[in-house]
């Protein structure tokens, strides 16, 4: 599927070219009773422009990382520098402000509100942005156009296809120009066509400079990437280039 006319990002100096920089992350779950170590010191860098897949067994630690690159939890110890921004000792009202507006989150299930339209949806983190109405409406339709859905522009959720839902959910988390594009298992959900069609547009946006980090159990998606890093027990085991 093309794309067209997304622009291409540059590095802006932001964290000269890298745009994820973690050291020594350690992730400690207390119940009270037990203690869970989901993380080990773990070290993981990501470049400006990177399509980086993780990959790993259940429990590996892979979700875990996932949540504290995307700021929905915090590392036990370590530190974390989003785009040069040192994001680990941040508060919870400071991480909801770096989520909006440096992060972009596709989800296995959508997670789109059901009782709005599609334009609708892709217009909320824009909201929470504070972008002007106007601004928002243009964006919001540019962003379904380019995704090859100009014409479901009022269709809600409910009335899209499984890919088309994806494709809504892919221009929400492109609203807000995002520094890095995570998502989590993004073509769980959907049959092959719908799949092969939703990881040629994760290919499209690398190609035009977006930075993406994928969790995911599809090797055909992993091998997409320019990098596959595979976690297990709390560690990176294996980081290596695709050919």
């Amino acid at each position: 599927m093309n794309i067209p006319f997304f622009r291409k990002k540059t590095n802006g100096g932001e964290g000269n070219g890298i745009a994820i920089s973690m050291e020594n992350i350690t992730k400690v779950y207390d119940t009270g009773k037990i203690k869970v170590e989901a993380l080990k010191g773990l070290d993981f860098r990501v470049k400006t422009g990177e399509f980086v897949a993780i990959v790993g067994p259940s429990g590996s630690g892979k979700s875990t990382l996932m949540n504290i690159i995307g700021c929905l939890d915090k590392s036990t110890d370590g530190n974390y520098e989003l785009s040069g921004e040192l994001v680990s000792g941040f508060d919870k009202e400071k991480l909801a402000d770096i989520r909006n507006r440096k992060i972009g989150f596709v989800f296995q299930n959508f997670n789109l509100l059901p009782q709005i339209s599609a334009l609708d949806n892709i217009e909320m983190p824009m909201i929470f942005g504070r972008i002007p109405s106007g601004e928002r409406k243009k964006r919001a339709k540019e962003l379904l156009a380019r995704m090859g859905l100009a014409d479901k522009e009022v269709a809600k959720p409910t009335e899209l296809s499984g890919g088309q839902t994806q494709r809504v959910a892919i221009a929400r988390a492109l609203a807000m120009d995002p520094k890095v594009l995570l998502a989590d298992e993004p073509t769980g959900n959907l049959d092959t066509t719908s799949g092969s069609d939703i990881l040629s547009v994760f290919s499209e946006l690398n190609r035009q400079g977006s930075t993406i980090i994928v969790v995911t159990h599809d090797m055909a998606l992993a091998k997409r990437a320019s990098r596959i890093v595979e976690i297990r027990d709390g560690r990176i085991v294996s980081d290596q280039q695709v050919q």
